[in-house]
């Protein structure tokens, strides 16, 4: 999930230049506030039986 998170703020903030350390400690800050106040579940598409049935390949036998 970190992945998910850091796509996030990369669309959101890290494609632009900061000016200073003091700015990013701000809008991290401010992601965090906002992450903590509206959190958001992701919706996967499928269980985990279902991805080792459709990526049989990549996943070992138990």
């Amino acid at each position: 999930m970190a992945e998910i998170e850091l796509s996030v703020r990369k669309g959101q903030c890290l494609g632009r230049r900061l000016g200073s350390m003091e700015e990013m400690k701000t809008e991290v800050a401010a992601w965090e506030h906002d992450l903590n106040n509206n959190l958001k579940k992701i919706n996967w598409q499928f269980t985990t039986s279902d991805a080792r049935i459709k990526l049989t390949r990549l996943y070992p036998k138990l």
